[in-house]
């Protein structure tokens, strides 16, 4: 007696092949037409903005004139903000991640906390705008200085960094504890020579995509007054300031069509500076993963 129906199963088969492909071309036609787009898009910029990128503009301060704008209180405003935002934001980040994962108790209340963390790394940008506008720059009287728009950026990343440091902390396996605990090292001897040196691949990944966020948000910059147009540098940490992404929008707002040009090329300067720091997450977590 025959149990298996050939026929059947063949039909089913042939039903899934057929359900299969049809996903699989949907999945293919929706990567083509996001990659199409964004040929479209680097094109467009490219070809508007390449003729504005030269030395003089990156001398020039902004300007009422097309012609003699640069991006020079941009940039140096941005590596002043990064300047703050980096060492806040990893240091506190990575200790966060530490305490949680190898010194607190899992109770309800560090549930309680690590529900928090995941919730803030979905909140709006603009929030935490509003929040240094009122923290910041008002209570602590800070202004619209370099100092409160680091601070205010470094809240924005702050989660992000602590999740992604708690996964990678959370890879290391309990054996090189275990065995590091086994050779008389203490608990901290533990974490900073095995636990640490284990995890830094995945801190620092995750440390690089939150800085690159960081560096192309306007929202929360624009909520705490930071400068549309500057022609100066900042002097210190208190100094007024604005950064490329407020510059770039600027220059899109304004009617003249020379203006979206010379935005174009700032695009192609704030993507640059993108791309240089992803490579430089990418060779120092190879050059650490040879090492493990």
């Amino acid at each position: 007696m025959q149990l298996i129906d050939q026929a059947k199963v063949k039909s089913k088969m042939q039903t899934r092949l057929a359900k299969n492909n049809i996903l699989k071309g949907v999945f293919l036609g929706a990567t083509l037409f996001a990659l199409v787009v964004l040929v479209i898009l680097l094109y467009r910029i490219f070809t508007q903005g390449i003729g504005y990128l030269d030395l003089e503009f990156f001398q020039n301060f902004a300007s009422r004139f097309p012609e003699k704008a640069g991006i020079k209180a941009a940039f140096f405003g941005s590596l002043w903000v990064m300047g703050v935002i980096a060492p806040v934001s990893l240091i506190i980040g990575v200790g966060t991640a530490i305490y949680l994962e190898e010194y607190a108790k899992k109770n309800r209340f560090t549930t309680f906390i690590q529900l928090n963390i995941s919730n803030l790394a979905g909140v709006p940008s603009i929030v935490f705008g509003l929040l240094g506008l009122t923290v910041f720059v008002r209570m602590l009287e800070m202004g619209r200085s370099v100092l409160a728009g680091g601070l205010t950026m470094s809240l924005l990343i702050l989660p992000i960094i602590v999740v992604a440091a708690q996964e990678a902390i959370r890879s290391v396996p309990n054996e090189l504890r275990e065995a590091s605990f086994a050779m008389g090292a203490t608990k901290w001897q533990t974490i900073r020579r095995v636990v640490l040196p284990a995890s830094i691949p995945g801190i620092l990944t995750g440390g690089i995509l939150a800085l690159s966020r960081a560096i192309g948000e306007t929202a929360p910059l624009l909520m705490i007054g930071a400068l549309t147009f500057v022609a100066y540098l900042p002097e210190d940490l208190l100094s007024g300031f604005t950064v490329m992404p407020i510059q770039i929008f600027n220059w899109t707002s304004r009617p003249q069509t020379e203006f979206h040009d010379v935005a174009a090329a700032g695009i192609i300067v704030l993507l640059a500076m993108l791309l240089i720091m992803n490579s430089i997450a990418v060779l120092i977590r190879n050059k650490f993963s040879k090492r493990l």
